[in-house]
């Protein structure tokens, strides 16, 4: 009897062991597998939250890493369209079910390389202009997503800068074509700046060093200030061009609110992580069976103004009431 028992649980056991692999590659074939590449270093302040924003993004809708997805990170060292189409190639390489694409320049190495793999773009300024998208309201392809301002905020931040330094008669415009949709941005800035009696200088920067010779050189003429485009390159170099800003009392307007809590003066912009949580809703959607031609391109409905106190102050700048009026935050 007793032999009995212990061949029958043998059997049992052996039944057991062999229905593990079976259990374990039934998971492994439930795994969906999403790829995102970004235009910034892993290390990077921002790069961290963005993370954790997409990750909590997809927790909240049902996605748990490690359990019934995997993410596959590759991070650019710098804003490089080279370098982004090498990593580009090597996501496609992993076959996911979806890309997440981390601004203008990494979603053209995703349209360059072809194929049919859905990808979600976050942080693009022109997705029409720039191809990736027949219209907003029906993409049309493989590409849909979250557009980072529409152009016309331009005329918006030189106003800004005319409110809060009347003093300004130039203002240095920041940007890097390579990564940001220089020419609307330019383009929606001239008139405004003709209204506002400021002279727009353009300036084209791509390295660290083009960025502290550009503004030494900008600084040397009095009365002028800075506007920064929503670029890579230039939220890399953002503790630069703040230190720059400070070192040549330039008053500056920037498009997040992060440069201002680090000693800018002044943002106005849309939440820097919020593209990455709307990312997870259309990466869980199309997890779930929807195509992007059927998923619209989505423009940032809310804005932000926040003010650095201590920078006014040290600038020498008294903040005008209707602009302390309408400020989300002040900082002190």
């Amino acid at each position: 009897m007793l032999d009995l028992r212990r061949r029958q649980f043998l059997t049992l056991l052996g039944g057991a062991a062999a229905a593990w692999p079976l259990a374990a590659r039934a998971q492994q074939e439930g795994m969906r597998r999403v790829g995102v590449l970004t235009s910034l270093a892993e290390d990077h302040s921002q790069m961290k939250l963005r993370v954790a924003a997409f990750r909590e993004g997809l927790e909240k809708l049902g996605w748990s890493e490690g359990r019934n997805v995997r993410i596959d990170y590759r991070f650019a060292s710098a804003p490089n369209p080279d370098q982004a189409r090498v990593l580009a190639k090597q996501l496609i390489a992993l076959r996911p079910d979806v890309i997440v694409a981390q601004s203008t320049p990494v979603t053209a190495a995703f349209q360059q390389e072809g194929g049919a793999i859905p990808v979600v773009f976050i942080y693009v300024n022109d997705p029409i202009g720039s191809g990736f998208v027949a219209s907003l309201a029906r993409p049309a392809g493989n590409l849909t997503g979250f557009m980072l301002f529409e152009s016309a905020v331009a005329g918006k931040w030189l106003a800004m800068l005319k409110e809060i330094a009347p003093r300004v008669e130039r203002a240095a415009f920041l940007i890097n074509p390579k990564t940001s949709s220089f020419a609307n941005y330019l383009r929606e800035a001239e008139t405004p700046a003709q209204s506002l009696a400021i002279e727009l200088v353009p300036r084209i920067v791509q390295t660290a060093a083009e960025i502290e010779s550009s503004i030494e050189a900008f600084a040397r003429v009095p009365d002028g200030g800075l506007v920064l485009a929503p670029d890579a390159t230039l939220v890399t170099h953002g503790d630069l061009i703040i230190n720059l800003a400070a070192r040549h009392r330039l008053p500056a307007v920037y498009p997040y609110r992060h440069f201002t809590v680090a000693g800018g003066l002044v943002s106005y912009g849309i939440d820097y992580v919020e593209p990455c949580r709307q990312a997870a809703t259309y990466v869980n959607r199309i997890l779930r069976g929807d195509k992007p031609a059927n998923l619209p391109v989505q423009a940032p409905t809310k804005y932000e103004t926040v003010i650095n106190l201590k920078t006014a102050k040290a600038l020498g700048l008294e903040v005008p009431p209707a602009l302390l009026a309408i400020a989300d935050e002040m900082i002190e």
